[in-house]
């Protein structure tokens, strides 16, 4: 394919010629929503200045290095986490915004802070999917008593420890779980929930939600022992066999975090998809095949993208103003997945 020109570029940003010229070279001022449009259009059709076009839209603003500590690098829901940050950090307008994304080496305390400490030595902000262990809030504490703020996201660490929570309200996506299975179960039974751990304040809240809600309003359904999955998808898949085997009254099976592939794949193995109504978070590959399938009764979805941008605004404002400008949490609406609306 040949190269894209400067007329390819005009016609691409919708300006002229000159225009792009201008931007270029930096001849004359030129608005900075058309110098962004022709940024943008510039990385749209590859072409080969956009390094400097970048230059010079930018050259005037703030610059800002942003951390992301995220979990599960293989699976499909922080792959697309991955994305939102990144497209949400080139939609900032008012600053530069250089994003460093990083996964823990293993699920262990350790190496959960050792990336904290690493990511905080060379950022102005932090945010991260963590469990609340001793040392991950003694590493949080630690950065933010050298001015660097800190934001948990899907799962709250310990309040006054971070700067503020963004995510979803985890009690009532569990009372969401419970409420969709009372509703739609073909009669009475018993039902279980499955959280990678109680480590995650996200999972329990879920779990504290789903089985306060069968307390108070369906307490003809028996809530069973809840079981640690660990967020995988071999341990799901099997002790979802085993509770399919164990009680042959199952009607209702919630997985509160990772993992739901397994319970998916179960399902198809022994049939019981549509019988038995499973509730599971995030809309993915797997997720979107079982809604379509009569597998999966409802996914309950983080709004990554709305998320990200507000992670932006906090994270800048946070690092310019200082922590009395950012809320303690901020709750987003969490989307709804059924097989009529994927």
């Amino acid at each position: 394919m040949r190269r894209p020109t400067i007329s390819d570029l005009a016609r691409a940003s919708g300006v002229s010629v000159a225009t792009v010229d201008r931007v270029l070279n930096a001849r004359h001022r030129v608005r900075e929503e058309t110098a962004r449009r022709v940024y943008d259009a510039a990385q749209s059709i590859g072409y080969h200045a956009v390094g400097l076009i970048k230059q010079r839209v930018f050259e005037d603003l703030p610059q800002y290095r942003l951390a992301f500590l995220l979990q599960k690098p293989m699976q499909p829901f922080y792959q697309s986490f991955v994305r939102e940050i990144e497209t949400a950090a080139r939609a900032v307008t008012s600053a530069r915004i250089q994003t460093q994304i990083d996964f823990p080496s293993a699920a262990t305390p350790a190496a959960i802070v050792e990336k904290i400490k690493t990511l905080g030595a060379r950022n102005q902000a932090v945010a991260l999917v963590g469990p609340d262990y001793p040392a991950v809030t003694t590493a949080v504490e630690e950065l933010k008593e050298r001015g660097i703020p800190v934001f948990s996201l899907l799962s709250d660490l310990a309040t006054g420890v971070r700067d503020a929570y963004l995510g979803v309200n985890n009690r009532k996506v569990g009372r969401t779980a419970a409420w969709t299975i009372a509703r739609t179960a073909r009669q009475p039974g018993k039902v279980a929930c499955f959280v990678g751990s109680h480590r995650f304040h996200g999972h329990e809240l879920r779990e504290i939600g789903f089985r306060s809600y069968f307390r108070e309003n369906a307490p003809e359904f028996d809530v069973v022992d809840t079981l640690i999955n660990l967020e995988t998808a071999e341990i799901t898949h099997e002790a979802t066999l085993t509770l399919l085997q164990k009680h042959s009254d199952l009607v209702g099976l919630y997985v509160c975090g990772g993992g739901m592939e397994g319970a998916i794949s179960a399902f198809r193995e022994e049939g019981v998809g549509g019988k038995i109504v499973l509730v599971v978070n995030e809309l993915t590959p797997d997720s979107k095949a079982g809604l379509a399938d009569d597998i999966v009764a409802m996914a309950i979805g983080t709004p990554l993208p709305a998320l990200c941008k507000e992670l932006m605004v906090l994270m800048t404002s946070a690092i310019e103003n200082g922590e009395t400008a950012v809320p303690g949490q901020l709750f987003l609406p969490f989307d709804i997945h059924i097989s009529e609306n994927i």
